[in-house]
Order: C-alpha cells, then sequence, then structure tokens
C-alpha cells in the first residue's frame, strides 16, 4: 500500500485563502507610512522650534530684554545673534531660522505662505512664519496639505508653534 505524501487541493486553496484574507486586511496599515512619517518628522520639527524658542526665552531673561516690545538681539553662543520680541525669537530669517539648526539649510524645510505667514515672516509681535518640506513646496509658494506655524510672542502671549498634518 502506498502512503500520499503532500498536500491536498482543498488544504491549499484553504491555506491561499487565508493567506488573501491576511493580506487584505494588513495592506491598508502598511500603505499609509510615508504619511506617517511627514507627520512625525513635522511634529518633531514642532517639538525643535519649542525647545529653541524656550532656550532663547532663557538667555533673554538672563540679559533683562524679555519685555522688549520691539526687535532686540540676543547672544546665544557667543556669537550668533539671534533677533527676539518679548524675549522669544521673532518669526523670520534672523530670529526662529537662526535658533533651530536646519532651518537655515533650505534642502529640507522652506518657509511658505499660508495662514497669514509670508516667506520671509516678520519681525513683529504675532508675526508668523510657515515651514513645509522642501520638495511639497509649488511654484506659487504656498503650502501643498501640511506644514508647521511658527507665531511670534506678543505682549499678552509667548511664542507657540502648530502642526497641521499631512493628508
Amino acid at each position: 500500500m502506498k502512503r500520499q505524501n503532500g498536500f491536498t487541493l482543498i488544504e491549499l486553496v484553504v491555506v491561499i485563502v487565508i493567506l488573501g484574507i491576511l493580506a487584505v486586511t494588513a495592506a491598508p496599515k502598511f500603505m499609509n507610512l510615508q504619511v506617517d512619517a511627514r507627520n512625525a518628522s513635522l511634529q518633531g520639527l514642532k517639538g525643535a522650534i519649542s525647545g529653541a524658542s524656550g532656550i532663547v526665552y532663557g538667555k533673554a531673561a538672563i540679559k533683562g530684554v524679555e519685555t522688549a516690545s520691539s526687535a532686540t538681539d540676543v547672544t546665544v553662543d557667543g556669537t550668533n545673534k539671534i533677533s527676539t520680541i518679548f524675549g522669544y525669537p521673532t518669526a523670520d530669517a534672523n530670529g526662529i531660522m537662526k535658533a533651530v539648526n536646519g532651518l537655515e539649510n533650505t534642502t529640507e524645510w522652506k518657509p511658505v505662505t499660508i495662514d497669514g505667514a509670508s516667506t520671509s515672516g516678520s519681525n513683529t509681535a504675532n508675526g508668523k512664519i510657515a515651514f513645509t518640506f522642501a520638495n511639497k513646496v509649488p511654484a506659487s509658494g504656498k503650502a501643498s496639505d501640511c506644514y508647521v506655524l511658527y507665531t511670534a510672542a506678543s505682549a499678552n502671549s509667548a511664542a507657540s508653534a502648530s502642526v497641521v498634518d499631512c493628508k
């Protein structure tokens, strides 16, 4: 009497169906990894902006210029002067872009025009500047769908950073 070795056709079909069901339920979770990575990068930039503005505010407070209502330079590392207003970095190239390492380099992040912010920012109270990925900036200079918005301090509020996530 011969012994059969191997699988029957029904067993193979059942395994293929089970693998197909697993693939259909698991695939969508892995399809959206690029958007999740972009959103995580934006959150990281927000954290860097918040941390840098806090450090600059501490330096400004030590120097006694945390109440200055016009743009005032603060030396942070002995040579690098950062423009501040009410102790926090201004929303321009001389303020927050100097305070956060990497924002002056336009290969990764670029300032964009969105939500009251221009690409050059502003050195006034409540001035705004927004940043998005350098490869997502259309020719118009407007953010496509996701960005970090930095708002400079005012007499009544500290500087803040907010994120609009990618979709």
